[in-house]
Parts: structure tokens; sequence; C-alpha cells
């Protein structure tokens, strides 16, 4: 039987591994960058490094990780440290490229451009998320349980709204925000945010 329990040292690259088999829309990213560990360094890693305490991830009986939900509770401080401290020492593989000429070019141009600029959502929702499910695990309620044990812990540090963003493309996912009671927010083409209240 599967269970969820919070994050620990050494789940890194479990972690990596589901971020990068769920990061194109919901579906195996492999090989679309030039370098699969980009999809990680801005996706799941920071989180986990950050705030392990609000970093959940449901195993199998086997005790494999098969699904994760990590979270800041304070998107413009995790936004500078990110660009301070994170991104300075993990980015230093991948130079900034000139102008975006592929997806990985404009993931990394998102990378360098953390920090820089205001985060559109957090003052009124000043947390955020990410969470990835591998396809074996969705549908039976994993996703949810993960949501809630990050909403516990971010209610735990007096945490009022939080946000998320996901690809447009996902419509499955799309529609279990809406499920779970996230309200969609103005957004950016190509991508759909959503803001819960806590």
């Amino acid at each position: 039987m599967a269970r969820i329990r919070p994050s620990r040292a050494g789940d890194e690259s479990a972690l990596a591994e589901i971020c990068l088999r769920t990061a194109d829309a919901g579906t195996d990213g492999t090989g679309i960058l030039d370098d699969d560990d980009i999809w990680a360094d801005l996706f799941v890693l920071p989180y986990v490094a950050r705030h392990p305490e609000h970093a959940f991830v449901v195993e199998d009986e086997s005790g494999s990780a098969r699904g994760y939900a990590v979270a800041t509770p304070d998107t413009v401080a995790f936004e500078a440290w990110f660009r301070d401290q994170w991104w300075p020492r993990r980015g230093v593989r991948w130079p900034r490229p000139e102008q975006e000429e592929s997806r990985q070019d404009g993931l990394l141009l998102y990378a360098y451009g953390r920090g820089h600029q205001d985060e559109r959502y957090a003052a009124e929702y000043p947390a955020h998320l990410h969470i990835d499910l591998l396809p074996e695990l969705q549908g039976q309620g994993w996703g949810r349980r993960l949501i809630g044990a990050v909403v516990d812990s971010l209610r735990d540090r007096g945490v009022p709204a939080l946000h998320l963003v996901a690809s447009a493309e996902n419509t499955g996912a799309l529609a279990f925000y809406e499920r779970l009671g996230f309200a969609p927010l103005p957004s950016s083409p190509g991508s759909q945010a959503f803001g819960l209240r806590l």
C-alpha cells in the first residue's frame, strides 16, 4: 500500500526522476532538452533544499517515490534566494542564452530571470507549490492527499493563501485543481494559474 511521508535527505534523485517523467505538461519530458537535469533544478530540488518542512512524497509498497508536492510559504523570499544562492551554484552548468531559440533556452531564461521581477500572485497568495505524480498512481486520490499535506504544513505556519501555475495544455491537471477548490486566476498565454485560500 502506498503512503505519504515527509521528504528526507536521499530522495533527491527519485524526485528529479519524477519531475522529468512528468515535465512535459504531465507527460514524460525525457530528451526534450539537451540536459534533462534542468527540469528538477528549477521545479523540485530547490524547494526540497530550502523548505523540506513543506515537501512530501508518496511512496509505493516497495518504498519507491512515485510522486511529490513541494512548496514555499513565501514566494518573494524564495525567488530572491533562488536568484542569489541556488541558481549561482546550480545554473553555472548552463550559460544564459542570448535569445530563446529552443525550449531549453526558454527555461534557462526563466531561471536567470527568477527573483528579478514582481511576483504576480504573491501579494494575495504568498505561498506557491509544485506537484507531480507518476501515471500509475494518478486517479487514486494521492494528488489530493499530497496537496492536503502541503496545505496543512502551510496553515501551521500561518500562511493565508497559496497559488500554483500549470501548463494550459495539461487539461487533466487543470480540472483536478478546480475540483480541489482552487480558483482560476488571470494568466499568461500558455499557462493557467490558480489560487487557494487557506
